[in-house]
C-alpha cells in the first residue's frame, strides 16, 4: 500500500461515538477498500454517510454503501465543504489514499485550496492534511478518527499470520524499526526493506510499492519489510496500513515477512489479508 494512503482523520477533536452519538458522517474517500470498510461500519452503527469521492481514485462500490455521494477532483475543497454543509454532517473523517501520480495528473485546486496552500510553510503529507482539516473545522465540521468504528482494525503484538518468524528475519525486522525511529522525523521511512542485515530500500516520495519493487530488484527474494508511523505522526490521518494488496505485492516480490507497528498499524480486510499471507508463506508480525 502506497505511502500516500494518508487520508485519514486529523486535528485534536476526539471521536464522540458514545457521549455524543454521531448521526451523519462526512466521509472523504480516497482509494482502496478502507472507505468501504468505514462506510459499512458507520451503517452498522446507524450512522448516515455523506461521502465525497475522488474521480479516478475512489472505488465505485462506495456509492451503494452511502446515503449521498459527490464525485470531485483532488483539490476541490470548497465543493467538498459545501456538500458536507448541505448534507448536515455532524463530523467528518478521511479514509483511503490519493496517489502521487493522481496529484500530478488531475490536481485541480479551487480558489480555497490555492489560498490554503499559500499559507503553508511546507507541503509534506502531514502539513497538507492538517491544513485541509483546519479548513473543514473552520466551517464547524469537526474531523474525527474513523478507526474506533471498526472492529479489530489495529494490529496486535506478536505473530499474526503466516509461518512462524525465523530468527534471521526478526533481526532484520529489529534493524528496520530502529532505522525508522531515526528517519521518521525527516518525513521519510514509513516503510523500510531489509535483507540479511543490509538496508535495501527506505520509502521516500515514491511511495511504499515503488520502494519495495526497487528493493526486490536489488536484493532478490527473502526481504523483510516493516511499516511504522513517523515520529510525532498523528494517527488520525496518517496511519500505516496493510491489506490484501500489500500481501499480493509481497508475494510477487518473494518477500519473507512484514512487520507492522502493534496498536497503531491498520489491517484492512483482516481475514483475507491473513489468508493470503498463509497461502503465500509470508509472515505478518506485530512489533511493539
Amino acid at each position: 500500500m502506497s505511502r500516500s494512503a494518508a487520508w485519514l482523520a486529523v486535528s485534536g477533536s476526539k471521536p464522540q461515538f458514545d457521549s455524543d452519538p454521531l448521526k451523519k458522517l462526512g466521509l472523504i474517500a480516497g482509494n482502496g477498500v478502507f472507505p468501504l470498510e468505514v462506510a459499512r461500519a458507520a451503517r452498522v452503527r446507524g450512522v448516515r454517510v455523506i461521502a465525497v469521492a475522488h474521480r479516478g481514485e475512489s472505488l465505485p462500490e462506495l456509492e451503494a454503501l452511502v446515503d449521498k455521494i459527490n464525485w470531485i477532483n483532488v483539490g476541490q475543497v470548497q465543493q467538498m465543504i459545501d456538500f458536507f454543509k448541505a448534507g448536515g454532517v455532524d463530523q467528518a473523517a478521511m479514509a483511503g489514499g490519493i496517489t502521487r501520480a493522481r496529484l500530478a495528473e488531475s490536481f485541480t485546486p479551487d480558489s480555497r485550496a490555492v489560498a490554503m496552500m499559500s499559507r503553508m510553510a511546507r507541503f509534506s503529507d502531514d502539513a497538507v492534511l492538517r491544513a485541509l482539516a483546519a479548513e473543514l473545522e473552520s466551517e464547524g465540521i469537526p474531523m474525527i478518527d474513523p478507526v474506533p468504528m471498526l472492529t479489530r482494525a489495529l494490529a496486535e503484538s506478536g505473530p499474526l499470520a503466516g509461518p512462524a518468524p525465523q530468527d534471521r528475519h526478526m533481526k532484520d525486522l529489529e534493524l528496520a524499526f530502529s532505522l525508522m525511529r531515526v528517519l521518521g522525523k525527516f518525513d521519510v521511512g514509513q516503510a523500510v526493506a531489509i535483507h540479511s542485515g543490509i538496508v535495501a530500500a527506505v520509502e521516500a516520495v515514491e511511495g511504499t510499492d515503488a520502494a519495495l519493487r526497487r528493493a526486490a530488484v536489488l536484493c532478490g527474494a527473502g526481504m523483510v519489510v516493516a511499516k511504522m508511523a513517523k515520529a510525532g505522526q498523528d494517527m488520525r490521518f496518517d496511519r500505516p496500513a496493510i491489506g490484501p494488496a500489500t500481501i499480493e505485492l509481497l508475494a510477487e516480490l518473494r518477500a519473507a515477512m512484514i512487520g507492522v507497528e502493534a496498536g497503531q498499524a491498520l489491517i484492512l480486510e483482516r481475514s483475507r489479508t491473513f489468508a493470503l499471507a498463509a497461502e503465500n508463506g509470508i509472515t505478518i508480525y506485530g512489533h511493539d
